[in-house]
């Protein structure tokens, strides 16, 4: 099955790139409520499913034991851009657990933000494992090892026992199997299980409602969702589309951003999940089709769905600030003008 063209670059008033790709959302009982393209190709969801990967660490009571409230939680989901205020309080949760940064596998890399790079490099210091976009996940991990009294140190291999904790985890939320058939290795080195979109829409949709998974799961849950909503910044970072969206509409979307054109995200009053997949793997494009699938299933809501209209139609500038070319959803996305 091909995929249709979702999103267009257009330079000059015409087409100059195309982008395919497959969207579906979900309620809480697996029930399609629309679907585009190909919904049970299997994808790599990458950090789009740090929510869920964070269960244990709430489930556990790691997070209650060491006092973590929203913005700790929030960053245990992210994949953030190595600003001050990410890098800072991944060392705080580390701290409150007896650890440091080198408890930490998942790598050393520059911020992704800019200016946050160039004052590092200013002060003549080099990036940590507290920089990596997934220091906050990973801090999550290590601090939940830590209060089980789990040895930590090699805790991004697939036989360790925590990653058995969050590959079991996965499975009963996405109800997909998590297994050395469909497993590979993340950017910051831990597992990744290639599953149904189909899948990845209905464990978010479990998220938000609560269905299908318990009521202590359906607390852990909630916790984490509403954490993210409520601390946005700590989930992404400066002009990033999870941190825009979910700011757009506070305590009402849930959208999370996956390497390779993957997002997941959430509507808790509608009570959906949502997964989609840019085919080329650009973010540019996975940026506009979650904007205009928000503003599609938000449509009764004008004001609301004409920001995220917006969002879904970015402008794209040069060196000199000039205008030189846009993105748009397609009407393949059936979004209403």
């Amino acid at each position: 099955m091909t995929n249709p063209v979702l999103v267009e670059m257009l330079r000059g008033g015409l087409v100059e790139s195309a982008h395919r790709g497959s969207v579906v959302v979900v309620d809480g009982s697996g029930k399609q409520v629309f679907a585009i393209g190909d919904t049970q190709q299997a994808v790599f969801p990458r950090s789009a499913v740090k929510a869920i990967q964070a269960l244990p660490f709430v489930e556990s009571g790691a997070a209650d034991a060491y006092g973590f409230g929203d913005r700790e939680l929030a960053l245990a989901c992210s994949s953030h851009s190595g600003e001050v205020v990410h890098a800072e309080l991944a060392k705080a949760m580390l701290t409150k657990a007896g650890l440091e940064a080198d408890a930490l596998e998942c790598g050393a890399h520059w911020p992704s933000n800019q200016a946050a790079t160039i004052a590092l490099a200013r002060n003549g210091a080099s990036p940590s494992a507290l920089h990596n976009n997934c220091s906050g996940k990973h801090s999550g991990f290590v601090c939940t090892c830590r209060h089980l009294g789990i040895a930590h140190q090699g805790y991004v291999r697939p036989e360790h026992r925590f990653q058995q904790m969050v590959r079991e985890t996965m499975e009963a939320v996405t109800g997909a199997p998590h297994n050395e058939a469909n497993r590979g290795t993340d950017g910051c080195s831990i597992p990744t299980f290639a599953v149904p979109l189909q899948n990845l829409a209905l464990g978010f949709a479990r998220m938000v409602t609560g269905q299908g998974v318990g009521a202590m799961r359906a607390k852990a849950a909630r916790r984490l969702m509403s954490a993210c909503m409520a601390e946005p910044f700590l989930v992404a970072g400066t002009d990033r589309a999870d941190t825009e969206l979910m700011q757009a509409a506070p305590g009402r979307i849930f959208v999370k951003v996956g390497a390779e054109g993957v997002f997941c995200a959430a509507v808790p009053e509608l009570g959906v999940g949502i997964a989609l997949k840019c085919d080329d793997g650009a973010g540019r494009a996975a940026d506009v089709m979650i904007s205009a699938v928000l503003a599609r299933l938000l449509a009764d809501d004008r004001a609301l769905a004409g920001t995220l209209q917006e969002l879904a139609k970015p402008v794209l500038k040069n060196w000199n600030g000039i205008e030189v070319a846009s993105l748009r959803p397609t009407s393949a996305i059936g979004l209403k003008a």
